[in-house]
């Protein structure tokens, strides 16, 4: 409880802080991460393909009707809701102490959680636009496949096929979120970085852009970046977060 007493005192002294978060920040929601041994990139699905080759650009483009079906049923959380780190992110924003929460994660639940300023690097599942004519559609569409042709959504407007506003592989970041994320970093005095391994690239280089000397980690597990970190907290981010806030 010392360090968490530490991460408390410099949360109080600070008002410009930044929190950069994964996959993990959304496991306590019940959402599965992705590199664990019990996340999705380990799990064998009913179509043979692997689920990094049916969560990319190509295989969307090929064959929308299995992505659909491996994405509604995999990466669509409707019932998760805002676990303590995000509701304590939200209180931290709404005691002007938090700037900016950069996340990873593509399921909303920063937001649901209170945050208003927030960065997602990968998009978002809530949004939704038709590939033609860019009409904006959101999940409950998705999913109740209103003029679909089988589990893939159209528009009830041009006809044409919608896609989620999700990062696929083999696709680019989006260069306005690149630059809000390293200009929220940058400016940050204190960052705060949770339930992420930071192996994933350019996600992961974020760090290289801060130039503070508060570098708070809080994973489960050992990462890459714990020698550079002023303080390494290994334990439920939602537990550290609620600790620290409350």
């Amino acid at each position: 409880m010392i360090m968490y007493n530490d991460l408390k005192k410099i949360i109080d002294e600070n008002d410009n802080i930044v929190f950069f978060g994964g996959a993990g920040v959304s496991t306590e929601s019940g959402i599965p991460d992705f590199r664990s041994d019990d996340g999705i990139y380990n799990a064998v699905t009913k179509y043979g393909n692997s689920p990094e080759e049916i969560i990319s650009r190509s295989f969307f483009d090929r064959n929308p009707e299995k992505f659909y079906d491996y994405y509604k049923h995999n990466l669509i959380h409707a019932g998760a809701k805002p676990n303590e780190a995000h509701l304590a992110l939200g209180r931290l924003e709404a005691r002007g102490k938090l700037k900016a929460v950069v996340t990873q994660n593509i399921d909303g639940l920063h937001q649901m959680g209170g945050s208003k300023n927030v960065i997602e690097v990968h998009g978002s599942v809530l949004r939704n636009y038709c590939m033609s004519c860019h009409a904006f559609y959101d999940l409950e569409y998705i999913m109740e496949q209103k003029n679909c042709r089988g589990q893939t959504p159209h528009c009830e407007k041009c006809g044409g096929m919608i896609k989620p506003d999700v990062v696929l592989y083999q696709e680019p970041l989006d260069q306005n979120v690149l630059s809000a994320a390293v200009s929220a970093i940058a400016k940050a005095d204190v960052l705060i970085v949770g339930g992420t391994s930071l192996v994933v690239y350019p996600a992961a280089g974020f760090l290289n852009y801060y130039r503070g000397g508060d570098l708070i980690l809080i994973n489960k597990s050992i990462t890459d970046y714990d020698s550079k970190a002023k303080m390494t907290i290994h334990d439920s981010i939602g537990m550290v977060m609620r600790s620290v806030v409350d």
